[in-house]
């Protein structure tokens, strides 16, 4: 019987900046965990191997009329490295306003955070975007 889905790590890809957080399926919600450099395999796969996720979530750049866009193909493209290069079963999902919605949850805490910080918590925005869609079999 395969193991049971229950950490899951989230990614909002960026050109410059790679936002990262972790989530649970018991939960269904995720926590942020920083940002790595794009291209940093080495940073990404340390988290991989430090939290052990059974699942994998790239958040995918949509147009607001739901079209692709420019950065679309790269993150579909990320998509595929991961799965290729860790073997973790990678999902895409829709992470339109997630940045923005991450800045105002910072405005909201009055607290001054750096780009990567908004980074990673989109990446907690996409990550329990996807844990609320997810059902066990």
């Amino acid at each position: 019987m395969p193991e049971k889905l229950k950490t899951v790590i989230g990614f909002d890809f960026g050109s410059h900046w790679i936002g990262v957080a972790v989530g649970q399926t018991l939960t269904r919600q995720a926590s942020p965990l920083g940002a790595v450099k794009n291209n940093d395999w080495e940073s990404i796969k340390r988290l991989l191997d430090a939290w052990q996720p059974q699942k994998l979530v790239v958040g995918l750049p949509l147009s607001m009329a739901g079209k692709d866009q420019e950065m679309t193909a790269s993150a579909k493209r990320f998509g595929r490295q991961l799965e290729g290069r860790f073997g973790i079963a990678t999902s895409m999902i829709d992470e339109r306003l997630t940045t923005r919605e991450a800045y105002q949850i910072a405005e909201q805490t009055e607290c001054k955070k750096s780009k990567q910080e908004i980074d990673s918590l989109a990446a907690a925005l996409i990550t329990e975007s996807w844990l609320q869609n997810y059902h066990e079999d």
